[in-house]
């Protein structure tokens, strides 16, 4: 005789977050039933609302509402990032602080989207998992690849440049569909956001890109987003959004690491360098180069920032911080050549 169906009850919510793919032969071998009898009970947990079915024949996995992990693949081509965000991740955060789940809401939505409108690819994998003190995302698709796509998108000749755009805002392949706001104010919102892609791993920290030599295994084509959310965290995505839309110090200005737009063992010399870093700056009011790490720069590479463009954008205020002082003394000379001219 069949069990006491409360405890078969209890014995499928318990082990179901170790078990999400093979629950259902757990079931059957440790009460004795069939297969059959085993979908019975969890289909019943599924119309209850307390478990979530995810794929279809052997990819199928179940989940716990409201649990603290969640891992599904979902293919690109039929999903949208509400429904995903309604249907899997925001019964996982009911217990959370809103600001929290706004947080999430915001990034997770941006970044599924990203990957649904640009990515190229056909399957998406998502992971999710709530700590005692963070909520953590990845979001990662088999596509073209972010870097790649911004290379061919701009005749960029290297992968490596890809970020330097991304770190300015306002940037998007697909100008008619999308602000690109939405990586720029995301990881901003966040406390920690990575990119890998490419087998380039850049994170966003202190309000500054960087590329990470503490690289994640290479997963192959495509892109992985992965986003941290820290669980006492104050901040909302009102208040983010706010900052940026102050005409002084918001999305009018932009900070451009000038060490992004070029490999570290080639010096910024050339004039069409200088085209590349300044691609895109157009779009802003006032542009600030960050030269952090940048050892030299030529002739031609300043004059081509500071007096040709300049000369095309005299409403745009051109700053630069952190030079090093052959790096200063370059852009003082060109200045002043400027000025004289």
């Amino acid at each position: 005789m069949e069990k006491n169906q409360w405890e078969i009850r209890e014995f499928l919510l318990k082990n179901l977050p170790d078990h999400p793919q093979d629950i259902v032969s757990l079931l059957a071998s440790t009460f004795g039933f069939t297969r059959q009898r085993a979908h019975f009970y969890l289909a019943r947990e599924v119309k209850k609302g307390t478990v979530v079915r995810v794929g279809k024949t052997r990819a199928t996995r179940y989940f716990l509402v409201g649990s603290k992990k969640l891992q599904v693949t979902l293919p690109l081509k039929s999903v949208t990032e509400d429904r995903v965000w309604g249907t899997y991740i925001r019964p996982m955060l009911n217990d959370y602080p809103e600001n929290v789940q706004r947080v999430a809401n915001y990034g997770f939505t941006e970044m599924l989207n990203n990957a649904i409108d640009h990515s190229e690819g056909t399957e998406v994998w998502i992971d999710v998992e709530i700590t005692d003190k963070a909520l953590a995302f990845v979001i990662m698709d088999n596509g073209v690849g972010i870097f790649q796509k911004i290379k061919d998108a701009l005749k960029l000749e290297s992968e490596r440049e890809a970020i330097l755009h991304l770190s300015k805002g306002k940037f998007t392949t697909d100008p008619s569909r999308h602000t690109g706001e939405g990586i720029f104010f995301t990881s901003r919102m966040v406390d920690a956001f990575s990119i890998l892609s490419d087998d380039l791993f850049y994170v966003f920290q202190g309000w500054e890109w960087f590329s990470s030599p503490e690289k994640p295994e290479p997963f192959g084509r495509g892109t992985s987003i992965r986003m941290v959310i820290n669980l006492d965290t104050k901040r909302t995505p009102k208040e983010v959004l706010d900052k940026y839309s102050n005409a002084e110090i918001g999305f009018h200005k932009t900070i451009v690491s000038v060490g992004l737009s070029s490999d570290p063992s080639d010096p910024h010399v050339s004039r069409s360098q200088a085209k590349r870093l300044m691609a895109g700056t157009e779009k802003f009011r006032t542009v600030i180069l960050d030269f952090r790490g940048v050892k030299e720069v030529g002739q031609a590479f300043v004059d081509e920032i500071f007096r040709v463009f300049q000369n095309e954008h005299p409403s745009i205020r051109i700053a630069y911080a952190n030079a090093n002082p052959d790096v200063e003394a370059m852009i003082k000379r060109g200045l002043a050549e400027s000025q004289a001219s």
